[in-house]
């Protein structure tokens, strides 16, 4: 078993060498991936030497208010990192707050602990290190230059691996900022207000001790630092702890020049909800199961290649509606909205319009056998 260990001061030293499997990015995608190529063994019988690089520490560094459908905590044995669950969703507006039945739970977790859950999970190696360039198979970082014949990209919606990079607010991003004061609530709850932002939302995650304040805006160029602020004094609390990023909300090509892209790079997070986490792992999985392919001998490497950029691309129809939809609410009228708002509010609506939401990405697909996904379009699974 390959020793796991983060590199730190006299330490850090270089790092050079030969992989069968370079994953770049220790985030949800990233461990994803990981944990998926655990336990498979190369055509002559070795293990393959699996290395994932990151800036950062596996954990270290929470950028998502951490909260998914419970269903993916459970199938992926992640619970211990669970924080709260929460059976409906508390929806305000200025002229209505409306409460919506969930047909499937969701829950809070806490970030550190499911990464460390997912890394106890893979047998890959880890060293931190700050990727620069690409040439090749060979990426260069500020340790040194590694190199292999199969080449993630996870490291967020800076694509860094790519021949052109997203650059802010020039690009299709969102901005999310949020803060994490101490507190309770039992209502997981979303503001569409523009009293806090123009064209996006407001929400509070709870998760048991802590209050996740955030403020999202679909406009990169509007500032939402003052606007979280706002809500959370409005929520009686004081904002501490920020963390913000940028969200993509367009999908991109999952493969290029024979790189897999996953997670963020991709553009895998959702338009409108900014859901990328339960993405990641479901697009992660499908990268994993190709790639897990070639590494035992049974599939080529441009096959793989392919296989997961047609499995991609055949959720851009749904990712094209979502963007519409995001593009579409900030210009809806007031007594559109409050209808719309209200419409949730019948438990047949909500189990339709959440049920579709949820099979956009089910949990039920990390159950199959490790299937090829050569055809390309998702198979229908049950949520």
């Amino acid at each position: 078993m390959p020793i796991r260990r983060t590199k730190r001061g006299a330490e850090r030293g270089p790092i050079s060498g030969d992989y069968d499997v370079l994953i770049c990015g220790a985030s949800f995608a990233g461990l994803t991936i990981a944990r998926e190529l655990a336990g498979v063994t190369r055509a002559d019988g070795d293990a393959p030497r699996v290395l994932m690089i990151d800036r950062y520490e596996v954990g270290e560094r929470q950028t998502s208010a951490c909260a998914m459908p419970t269903g993916w905590l459970e199938v992926l044995d992640l619970m211990p990192a669970h924080r709260q669950t929460f059976d409906e969703l508390v929806v305000h507006t200025p002229q209505d707050t409306a409460r919506w039945p969930l047909p499937w739970t969701f829950s809070t977790f806490d970030y550190a602990d499911l990464c460390r859950l997912m890394f106890e999970q893979s047998d890959c190696e880890f060293e931190t290190a700050t990727v620069e360039r690409r040439a090749g198979f060979t990426v260069h970082t500020d340790r040194g230059a590694v190199s292999a014949p199969l080449v993630i990209d996870c490291l967020g919606w800076r694509r860094v691996l790519a021949a052109e990079r997203y650059q802010p607010p020039d690009a299709p991003l969102s901005r999310g900022l949020e803060v994490h004061p101490a507190g309770s609530s039992d209502d997981l709850a979303i503001w569409i207000d523009k009293r806090y932002v123009p064209a996006g939302y407001g929400w509070t995650f709870p998760a048991e001790d802590e209050l996740r304040i955030g403020v999202g805006s679909f406009d990169p160029r509007f500032h939402v630092k003052d606007r979280t602020v706002k809500l959370a004094e409005d929520l009686g609390s004081k904002a501490a702890s920020y963390q913000g990023n940028w969200i993509p909300h367009k999908l991109r090509p999952a493969i290029e020049d024979g790189i897999f892209f996953v997670g963020d790079s991709a553009g895998h997070c959702l338009p409108l909800t900014a859901e990328g986490i339960r993405t990641a792992f479901y697009f992660g999985i499908a990268a994993g199961r190709e790639l897990r392919s070639v590494v035992a001998g049974t599939r080529p490497r441009e096959q793989a290649l392919r296989n997961y950029g047609a499995f991609s691309d055949a959720h851009e129809w749904k990712y094209r509606w979502m963007l519409r939809t995001q593009q579409l609410l900030p210009h809806l009228r007031p007594l559109a909205l409050k209808g719309l708002v209200a419409s949730m509010r019948h438990r047949s609506f909500a189990e339709w319009g959440f049920g579709h939401y949820l099979r956009i990405a089910p949990p039920a697909f990390a159950k199959r056998a490790n299937p090829s996904v050569a055809a390309g379009a998702p198979q229908r699974v049950a949520a």
